[in-house]
């Protein structure tokens, strides 16, 4: 992995926690992303933590609920630090396609929650910038949801259909064993 690569954390907050969501998959989410950012900072890369700050009247990630805050695992600082309130990192503030080209990063690394919402969003605007992607699938989950149709569509469905739709055409799905080694 290239020293220029940047790391992007997205809406890993506690509010993920309200069970109002439903069940998640993934339950080494969180120790991914912990081993993700500790790579990343013991090899002086570029950390981006993106926060969702809910403008949903109720939401558990409302700014200034206990919700919006970051789970455990994203501590300390980033190189930036995004706050949005749609599903894209890339339409939050400060601008991150700016500070990245200022940089000159080419690549980036996606990580967070929700896996085929926010992540996946991410991942698809980031191709479409320009970006090189790698869309580290074990280090995000998601929830199950309801099709169309009515019928539950699981959270794993989810994440296998992100992937696939990911793979070769926006980005390269890896591990964290990937990055890490």
């Amino acid at each position: 992995m290239s020293d220029a690569t940047a790391l992007i954390v997205i809406d890993v907050q506690q509010g993920f926690d309200d069970s109002g969501f439903g069940r998640r998959n993934n339950p080494d989410c969180e120790r991914n992303v912990a081993m993700l950012i500790d790579a990343w900072r013991s090899n002086g890369r570029p950390l981006v933590f993106v926060r969702h700050d809910s403008a949903k009247k109720g939401s558990p990630l409302a700014p200034g609920t206990v919700g919006n805050a970051f789970k455990d695992v994203v501590s300390g600082d980033a190189d930036l630090l995004v706050t949005k309130s749609v599903h894209s990192a890339f339409y939050g503030r400060p601008d991150l396609d700016a500070w990245l080209q200022e940089r000159g990063i080419e690549k980036v690394a996606i990580c967070g929650i929700q896996t085929n919402v926010c992540c996946e969003t991410t991942a698809r605007m980031a191709s479409d910038l320009g970006y090189e992607v790698q869309f580290v699938a074990d280090a995000t989950f998601t929830f199950a949801t309801h099709g169309p149709d009515g019928d539950v569509v699981s959270a794993d469905e989810l994440t296998r259909a992100t992937c696939a739709s990911l793979e070769g055409e926006f980005a390269t799905v890896v591990s964290t064993a990937n990055l890490v080694s």
